[in-house]
């Protein structure tokens, strides 16, 4: 019986413990704090030198845990990126993961070789483990302020976060294999590298192609799609991980493939992916909190903050800058991506692996990474956003998003059935117009379903549902957000602001514009420059369709953030109908006089 009693007593602590985590989201979101400094602090005080008094010391579950929260967080970034996204940041995330994860470990090594103690193949390993970006921790905060990144900056930094991950977990054991077993040729440390690639690179295409016949093959119910995807790509990992290839890009690659294709429940497994990451990163978090011992950081506190404050002001802005040189991002750009390199749970993941294979030295390992995530998180945590704003890289954002409806339609994959709740400051309200690729279908008012014929103009209170693409409604999100009171001035007002690097194609795309396909590429701010023949200066408007752009800020003599106005249509009075027909008779007028000044020369 008191086996029993122990096993209830760790259910009942271990769910108190998750759901303090939970709970203390909230304090996050309140303050602006980094999420993974909240969960890293209640595991400490949780642990055996805190008040919880919890004895944890188990590396291997950790190590688990760990696994698999990392692997649904890949494949989580890999379903929710847009291919036409991936490809235009490519080449510079890429170079990012790759080359800028060996610059950033090989710039840090020297300043932990000296403040350490430790030779140049430890010191690489220190490198190595802090080397990676976090991107749920950066972009917490991002929409924690009310932000929003200037969309190439973003998806670089999003991709770069996604595809990083692998290549420093790659390294991080290679240089842990090397110090079990001794030094190795390059040549077959290239190979491995190729071989780890190669293998879960294809693994994840395999296993995400599987993952989509199955789900639109089999005629599971309809609470079983979102579990069914997230075990698969769970197996996808264990298979690529059995078999000595990449598990984190098979997942990865597996996530791309899922969500580039049509499959059923595409948003609710989205949603499902939400919370298991969710709640996967807690346990996570918890346990490596777990595994700190507060008296003993002290001892190479002085040591780990020294290789934080290399890896934050010299290792990464070096790397990144050396990266970027052979694209085309501006200075700003490049300083904002230096600084918003946060470290997260990669890291102390990737220290705790010391740990697992009883390294010597591990516990230093650990407690170096530990220190410097935590300092990452505090230092360029909480100055993420001001960074943003000084450097005008972010727009602002309408939060929060729109509670959305989803309904799949069975005998198709390419529609469903989206339902927003109408308010007073919704654009679609406003406005009265929604993209060309949404179609409104029914009504519910007063608890009684109409036709859009039926409900004639839509009104406040209002339950509309159209259907639409299922990868497009998060666009279809921004035409149902509470948007604020019209400005007084007409200058200020706007539905929606982008960037100026924000393309004609993707405009066109989510407002259903007629667009050249030789200007689909080309940013707003070079056409806006292009259509006015001259620098472009605050609050001019440039009409598209039925969009206005109106120029909010120009930085460098270009339009560095724009508001979107979408079409009102303008009411038809008696005084407005005898203007227009004022206006016709005056050019036909002129066009007569012309005429009548034509010369008629007799021909030859």
């Amino acid at each position: 019986m008191a086996s029993l009693d122990a096993v209830s007593l760790g259910i009942l602590f271990g769910a108190l413990l998750v759901l303090a985590g939970i709970l203390s989201s909230l304090v996050a979101l309140r303050f602006g704090a980094p999420l993974l400094l909240v969960f890293l602090i209640v595991g400490m005080l949780a642990g055996e030198e805190g008040p919880g008094g919890i004895r944890f010391d188990d590396v291997r579950t950790a190590y688990l845990v760990g696994s698999i929260a990392l692997a649904l967080i890949l494949f989580d970034g890999g379903l929710r990126t847009r291919l036409s996204t991936f490809r235009s940041v490519l080449a510079p995330s890429l170079m990012l993961a790759t080359v800028g994860v060996m610059l950033t470990a090989a710039l840090t090594a020297p300043v932990a070789r000296y403040a350490l103690g430790l030779d140049w193949t430890q010191s690489l390993l220190v490198g190595s483990v802090v080397a990676s970006t976090d991107a749920a921790a950066g972009f917490f905060l991002i929409h924690a302020r009310g932000l929003r990144l200037r969309p190439r900056v973003g998806a670089t930094l999003e991709i770069e976060s996604a595809t990083n991950d692998p290549f420093a977990i790659f390294l991080t054991l290679l240089l842990v294999q090397i110090l079990l077993q001794g030094h190795q040729s390059w040549t077959t440390i290239g190979e491995k590298l190729a071989a780890e690639a190669f293998g879960g690179a294809l693994i994840g295409l395999v296993g995400g192609r599987g993952i989509v016949l199955a789900l639109n093959r089999l005629a599971l119910p309809q609470g079983l799609h979102a579990p069914f995807v997230t075990t698969g790509a769970l197996v996808i990992f264990g298979i690529a991980e059995a078999i000595h290839s990449s598990g984190f890009l098979a997942v990865y690659i597996a996530g791309l493939v899922v969500g580039n294709r049509p499959t059923r429940a595409h948003n609710t497994v989205i949603a499902f992916l939400d919370a298991a990451t969710w709640l996967a990163q807690i346990g996570m978090f918890l346990l490596l909190g777990l595994l700190a011992w507060p008296q003993r950081l002290p001892q190479h506190a002085l040591a780990a903050l020294a290789v934080a404050a290399a890896l934050m002001l010299v290792a990464r802005p070096l790397a990144v800058l050396t990266c970027l040189l052979p694209f085309r991002f501006s200075w700003r750009e490049r300083l904002f991506m230096s600084w918003v390199g946060l470290r997260g749970a990669v890291g102390i993941f990737l220290a705790s692996i010391p740990l697992l294979v009883g390294l010597t030295d591990a516990q230093l390992y650990f407690d170096v990474g530990f220190v410097v995530v935590i300092a990452s998180l505090l230092v360029q945590g909480w100055t993420i956003a001001p960074a943003a704003h000084r450097l005008h890289i972010a727009l602002p954002r309408s939060d929060p998003a729109p509670r959305r409806v989803e309904l799949d339609l069975p005998g198709q994959l390419s529609q469903e059935l989206v339902g927003y709740a109408v308010h007073a400051r919704n654009p679609y309200l406003r406005r009265q117009i929604a993209p060309s690729w949404a179609k409104l279908m029914l009504v519910v008012r007063d608890e009684h379903v109409l036709t859009p014929g039926e409900a004639a103009d839509i009104r406040e209170g209002d339950h509309v549902y159209f259907l639409a693409p299922p990868e497009r409604a998060q666009a279809l999100d921004r035409f149902f957000i509470d948007m604020p009171p019209v400005a007084p001035d007409p200058r200020l007002a706007a539905d929606f602001f982008v960037g100026g690097d924000a393309t004609l194609g993707a405009l066109a795309e989510i407002y259903g514009l007629t667009i050249a396909s030789d200007h689909a590429g080309m940013t707003l701010a070079d056409h806006i420059a292009e259509e006015l023949h001259h620098p472009p200066r605050p609050y001019e408007v440039l009409a598209i369709g039925p969009i206005k752009l109106v120029v909010q800020k120009v930085v460098d003599g270009k339009a560095a953030t724009i508001g979107l106005q979408l079409a009102e249509p303008d009411p038809v009075t008696p005084e407005t109908l005898l203007a227009n027909l004022k206006r016709r008779g005056r050019a036909i007028l002129r066009l007569m006089r012309r005429a009548t000044r034509i010369r008629i020369r007799p021909g030859r």
